[in-house]
């Protein structure tokens, strides 16, 4: 009876506190609360025992409690003592430093490959003590699980390879996808990684070993982005490969044929496409490494009709487009002064191209937006590949690249011709900016034909800071290091980098800050804005919102240093702005539909602080669950 009597109590006074609500409007605005899905709710489990324990979804290892070891059925198969995920991770990490070293297949085997293995077993036993452990020491193992070295993971897969993660739909599987899809266990898929495997990092063709590629960055947007690990999917399209050593390898786990190509290629990829958006209508496809070739070709064949966008085209313009920007600001000037840079790019491949496309936009923006400005924005450019500098004198130019070849009478009142080196054009032009994307280890330094290092060239730049980007990956492939470029240029350079390097002393208290130029510092902002806002696809508005707010991040005082990217350990917080951002744009853009209990009218009426706090609560921890078993 009292147990009644409290009951009605506690209900006369809720209906007491929502009356008192509604007579004051203003309480209810003051708490607006946006309930997480991904809360800490109880988990239904339809295994028990060891099946439970074999699970890296669910698996907790020692930190099952009592109460959950007699539900779970799983007393005596574990040792007594329960522990907290805390102890779990202080011995885990004692582990790991002990095993490091020891961890290594003999002289050739860097640590860092040894970090990966020891991490990548943790993977594979407990998903959530993984994800805790990565994203306390994400600045640590970042490079671990991402670039560089995932670039070595992938080039010795076959020999890493322990168990399946991600799926794999190859050329023998034409007119199967559509059925193969429902083989994946998850019911819900929010994010996929795919990659062909043609062109990973600046390693080439490195055929299905290429799936790394896919697993590191879905790894990156469940540690940076809280997307769920159990809605992630990597996808390795096996198409073949034209890479002759791994077609002659026996221990070569793909396809051994070469690469489809044309129509029968694209068949492939459209099979693909149907087949993921028709099980899951509302995922987001991330395209990775595509050769430049591809990289275009699809983007604009699907960007329109799905939700999808590519890193390497999209992503790494946006990183760069926040670098130069930031690197405008470390010049003393505002942002809008950005269309008067000149900016000398090295590379017209997928990456190199899209970070003009990006930064004309940017300056055409800045100009009124009209199609004069676009047209005046590209004469800021000039472009040098493997051949030279591209003029419209040249034969066959890549269709891409055309918009910014230079007028051959133009160049020729600057000395210049088609053809030039990129030490003649840095040093004619004296570029605020050189921006690298190769993928030629110490372009910028080696001597040239003339003699001429290309940094010595940009001595004469014209800034009181040039700005100097060697963004191409891994590390190896960089175009210069920090030291190559504060010891030959001066100490006033800006420096960015794709890899990491560490910043450089440069004597009486001074430091050279190398600004790692990563893009996990917008594609899973990007992902997560998307997938939160519903936007029906990802517009060049949405991305170029990711740059900007990425560029506005950053301080003053951080500016004046010489810092134009912030630290990766904040990129929890990063993301969640850079995610604010998307969503912010896709709603001005009338893109927005919504996502579960938020619809479309109500994202609408969010403000920036609503929108900030609907991403945060959306976003994914690595906290253990209680589980509760059920009987399917």
């Amino acid at each position: 009876m009292s147990n009644f009597s409290n009951q009605i109590r506690a209900s006369s006074s809720l209906i007491r506190r929502l009356r008192q609500r509604m007579a004051n409007p203003a309480v209810l605005i003051q708490t607006r609360c946006f309930t997480t899905t991904e809360g800490h709710r109880p988990t239904i489990v339809h295994k028990r025992s060891l099946d439970i324990l074999h699970d890296p979804w669910f698996n907790k290892g020692t930190a099952f409690s009592m109460t959950e070891r007699d539900r779970l059925d799983l007393r005596g198969l574990l040792p007594p003592n329960v522990v907290s995920s805390e102890q779990q991770i202080e011995r885990f990490m004692v582990d790991l430093k002990r095993l490091e070293v020891h961890a290594r297949d003999g002289p050739s085997d860097p640590n860092a490959l040894a970090k990966w293995r020891i991490l990548n077993r943790l993977h594979d036993r407990n998903e959530t003590m993984y994800y805790k452990v990565l994203i306390a020491n994400i600045e640590e193992y970042a490079p671990i699980v991402y670039t560089p070295t995932v670039g070595l993971v992938c080039q010795n897969y076959s020999g890493l390879f322990r168990r399946p993660r991600g799926m794999y739909f190859s050329a023998e599987d034409r007119g199967e996808m559509m059925s193969m899809v429902y083989n994946w266990p998850a019911d819900q898929v929010d994010m996929i990684v795919v990659t062909d495997g043609s062109r990973i990092l600046g390693l080439g063709d490195l055929g299905v070993h290429g799936i790394g590629i896919a697993v590191g960055k879905l790894d990156l947007y469940v540690a940076a982005a809280g997307i769920n690990p159990q809605r992630v999917l990597p996808v390795m399209i096996d198409v073949g490969t034209n890479n002759e050593k791994l077609l002659k390898n026996p221990l070569y786990l793909g396809l051994q044929e070469h690469r489809l190509d044309g129509d029968e290629y694209v068949a492939v990829i459209d099979e693909f496409m149907e087949a993921v958006f028709t099980r899951w209508p509302h995922v987001i496809v991330q395209f990775e490494d595509f050769q430049s070739k591809w990289a275009f070709k699809l983007l604009r064949r699907y960007r329109n009709t799905y939700r999808m966008f590519n890193d390497d085209v999209q992503g790494t313009a946006g990183v760069a487009i926040a670098g130069l920007l930031g690197a405008v600001r470390a010049q003393g000037r505002p942002m809008i002064d950005f269309p008067k840079q000149k900016i000398v790019v090295a590379g017209a491949g997928s990456a190199g191209i899209g970070v003009l496309n990006a930064a004309r936009k940017t300056m055409a923006r800045m100009l009124g937006n009209n199609e004069s400005a676009f047209d005046s924005a590209k004469s800021q450019f000039w472009v040098v590949d493997a051949k030279g500098l591209i003029t419209e004198e040249r034969e066959s130019i890549d269709p891409d690249a055309l918009p910014f070849a230079r007028k051959v009478k133009e160049v020729g009142r600057q000395g210049l011709g088609e053809g030039a080196s990129l030490a003649e054009v840095v040093r004619q032009v004296k570029p605020d900016v050189l921006l690298g994307l190769s993928a030629v280890g110490g372009l910028f330094s080696k001597e040239t034909q003339l003699l001429y290092k290309v940094l010595e060239a940009m001595k004469g730049s014209t800034s009181t800071r040039p700005a100097i980007f060697a963004m191409s990956n891994p590390t190896k492939n960089a175009e210069c290091t920090p030291e190559e470029a504060f010891s030959i240029v001066g100490d006033n350079v800006i420096f960015a980098s794709g890899s990491p390097f560490n910043d450089v002393n440069l004597g009486n208290g001074l430091i050279g800050h190398c600004n790692q130029g990563n893009n996990m510092y917008l594609f899973p902002g990007v992902g997560l804005g998307t997938l939160l806002s519903g936007s029906r696809i990802v517009s060049d508005g949405m991305l170029q919102a990711a740059a900007e707010c990425l560029a506005a991040y950053i301080t003053e005082e951080e500016v004046i240093e010489g810092k134009i990217y912030p630290s990766i350990s904040s990129i929890r917080d990063i993301t969640k702005q850079v995610a604010a951002a998307v969503v912010k744009e896709a709603i001005e853009e009338d893109l927005a539909e919504g996502y579960r209990d938020m619809d479309a009218r109500e994202l609408q009426r969010l403000s920036q602080e609503e929108i900030e706090e609907y991403v945060q609560n959306n976003m994914w921890s690595p906290e253990y669950p209680t589980l509760v078993f059920r009987k399917e």
